[in-house]
């Protein structure tokens, strides 16, 4: 079988890019003939498919992105498999997706994110993301590159370091976890826990739409809000790693969370997670072993939403939905609180449920056993 991977490429530090690029190498190192292109770039599309003559293109995306990864390929005659993740909705191409013998989706609540929204499901299949142990793997805190991360952050020696990341960290669940920390900042200082959070956000209009809500409940945390740190800007795949290894207790009870490659990086890195009982982290994160998930004690739902000309429709307007729809939820902030003193009042806890979030990560998705089971997927669906 000869297969294209499309996405980011050449890879980039995110999470669409990483997807594809781990998918790639994965089957190039199986003994698989692949080849990768970048997903927009249609003139060397063209050329890739008249010279390596593929039998079937994967295409990482979501559902606005089927002209590149579905309909330029069947131009040429070519398989074309969407590899798909989910935004909370999906507005068009349910037909286009329908039709095809296999589209593959990152977990069982994007599958059915897409049902929901029309999609006939019944040739999908769920393929989880993987990741590479070479570069995320536990450090000891010893390390130097941790103590030089730690020293920047004003990490002390003693603290028990939170840490969430993402593109902004209020979609991470920031919000909620300032909240559960308000309710036992007075047990912490009871025990005689010193503890910093830290917050990585990559920056950029949505980070900045949040920085004035962040900002006023880190406020109400008073003499407290100086254990938040900030650390902005973007950092390569590799240099993630050290940020991981700096943190005890890795916290994303994520609003909207297709997969959460980030949480299960972390647990790569030997970190207990914290997260939500619901979409990509129920399917993660091992409750009670590998970490602990919050239950959903709000959602956000919308009776109507904008489509517009670049979503595949003629013009832009307005669709009013028959009924509301669920495009985020809110992890129990008290069952946060109860996750967070558990994990920050234990050590022996902490790497008891490390260690096993380690060993987790590495038997379910290492980025080999992931292009295994996709590689399998693709030549059942055109019997290569």
């Amino acid at each position: 079988m000869k297969s294209v991977i499309l996405y980011a490429y050449p890879p980039e530090p995110d999470g669409l890019s990483m997807q594809g690029h781990f998918l790639y190498t994965g089957m190039k190192e199986n003994g698989e003939d692949v080849m990768p292109c970048s997903i927009g770039a249609e003139f060397q599309k063209e050329w890739t498919y008249k010279y390596f003559k593929p039998d079937v293109v994967v295409g990482v995306g979501f559902w606005n992105n089927t002209p590149d990864i579905v309909h330029h390929a069947k131009q040429f005659g070519i398989n074309s498999v969407p590899w798909l993740v989910a935004d909370g909705w999906v507005a068009n191409y349910q037909k286009d997706l329908s039709e095809l013998p296999l589209v593959l989706v990152t977990s069982e609540w994007v599958k059915e994110t897409y049902e929901r929204d029309g999609t006939d499901v019944k040739n999908f299949e769920v393929a989880h993301i993987g990741f590479d142990p070479l570069q995320r793997h536990p450090l000891k805190k010893s390390d130097s590159q941790v103590k030089t991360m730690q020293t920047m952050l004003g990490i002390e020696e003693d603290d028990v370091v939170i840490l969430t990341a993402g593109g902004d960290v209020t979609s991470k669940g920031a919000q909620e976890i300032f909240k559960a920390l308000k309710l036992i900042q007075g047990e912490l200082k009871a025990k005689g826990i010193s503890w910093k959070y830290v917050c990585k956000l990559w920056g950029g209009e949505s980070a900045d739409s949040h920085f004035d809500d962040e900002q006023a409940l880190i406020a109400e945390l008073g003499e407290d809000s100086n254990r938040i740190v900030y650390a902005e800007g973007p950092m390569s795949y590799e240099f993630m790693n050290v940020l991981l290894n700096t943190c005890d207790i890795y916290a994303a009870p994520s609003r909207l969370e297709g997969f959460g490659m980030i949480q299960v990086e972390a647990q790569a890195c030997g970190k207990p997670v914290i997260s939500i009982d619901l979409m990509g982290p129920k399917e993660t994160i091992i409750q009670g072993v590998t970490g602990f998930l919050s239950p959903v004690a709000d959602t956000v739902e919308l009776d109507e939403e904008w489509v517009y000309k670049d979503m595949g429709f003629e013009e832009d307007h307005k669709i009013i939905f028959d009924k509301p729809k669920t495009f985020a939820y809110r992890a129990s902030v008290e069952s946060l609180a109860e996750s967070l003193l558990k994990l920050l009042t234990d050590k022996d806890l902490r790497e008891k449920m490390g260690k096993a979030a380690a060993e987790h990560a590495l038997a379910k998705f290492e980025y080999h056993i992931i292009a295994k089971q996709i590689t399998k997927l693709l030549k059942k669906a055109y019997n290569l």
